[in-house]
């Protein structure tokens, strides 16, 4: 091959990979204007560029019972509906809903027989977010909410032997929890600012093992846990008689419900989740309270399964992310 020859070829050479360069340079330069842009991923929502900007979730569970504190609100079931809107990784919206779906909870409770009627609205506004703290502690998860809890309107007959209007609630809810470690501690609080002015605490240990899959993406997961509660004598008070059949409000707090549960997790795929569980709620630690919670259960019916302290429930709940 002769030089022209040679040096043909490499101008050729060169032509092609500055052609080629150009082209790669206008897709990294169009990929660029894309991942700046606006863009929505199912179960990511809309972001801009690397911020989020909204997502959405939507979810229906359904309980095998009623359960506030470790104790029965109602022996049958409920479905429970929610919507979220989350602006930002920040700041959310939620709405839920309670609805019955036999006469037996409306019944007993004195509200009247709504099957199939909502019965609870919670309306929260809330600040959620996630701060790296170091390797050894990961993420810690912030979240702090207010509650206005509405209650359908209904007279019921208390200890005293007169009729009340069941009135609306409020509440302010702090909740902090690693998630990263090993054993995800979370600690919760909870303050009622209309109904009695009690304070709520609960602190729970679980792990989520991966049953089927892997890790990073995982087919089915199994997350075992243990929750302990704290009541202070106004939460005591404003919930527990002193024993079943008593008049005598519980004048005393202490440690209240302990929860042992087992969730499973299946993903069906980016954006939708199925998870169902099975827990065991009783009193552990404090005989008055323990009495508290034989008197709240043996409010749902005269049989002797019902003045027990302690409960055993499921429920499953769908859930997608947009």
């Amino acid at each position: 091959m002769s030089s022209k020859q040679i040096l043909a070829a490499l101008c050729a050479a060169g032509l092609a990979c500055g052609a080629l360069a150009e082209e790669s340079k206008a897709e990294s330069e169009k990929e660029k204007e894309e991942k700046e842009g606006l863009s929505f991923t199912p179960g990511e929502g809309v972001s801009f560029g690397e911020m989020q900007i909204v997502t959405a979730e939507v979810g229906l569970a359904l309980d095998s019972k009623y359960m506030t504190y470790g104790v029965m609100d109602g022996k049958d079931p409920i479905l429970t509906p929610n919507a979220t809107l989350t602006f930002f990784d920040w700041v959310y919206f939620d709405v839920s809903a309670i609805y019955d779906l036999t006469k037996g909870n409306g019944k007993r409770g004195g509200y009247g027989r709504r099957a199939g009627e909502w019965t609870t609205l919670d309306s929260t506004v809330g600040i959620a977010h996630d701060f790296e703290l170091n390797e050894t502690l990961g993420a810690l998860s912030v979240d702090f909410n207010y509650i206005y809890e509405y209650l359908r309107r209904y007279k019921y007959h208390n200890s005293s032997g007169e009729d009340k209007d069941m009135g609306d609630t409020q509440y302010l809810n702090l909740e902090l929890s690693l998630g990263d470690l090993w054993f995800e501690p979370t600690f919760a609080v909870e303050r009622d600012l209309m109904a009695d002015d009690g304070t709520y605490f609960n602190f729970e240990v679980g792990h989520k093992f991966t049953i089927i899959g892997d890790d990073e993406d995982p087919t089915l997961t199994f997350r075992p846990s243990v929750g302990q509660g704290f009541g202070n004598t106004l939460r005591a008070r404003g919930y527990f008689y002193t024993h079943p059949g008593s008049d005598e409000p519980l004048d005393h707090g202490g440690f209240m419900d302990t929860s042992v549960k087992g969730e499973f997790e299946l993903p069906i795929n980016d954006w939708l989740s199925i998870t169902a569980y099975v827990a065991y709620y009783d009193y552990l630690f404090d005989a008055n309270m323990r009495d508290g919670a034989r008197s709240h259960n043996a409010e749902w019916g005269g049989a002797d399964r019902y003045r027990y302290s302690w409960n055993v429930v499921g429920g499953v709940a769908i859930t997608a992310t947009f």
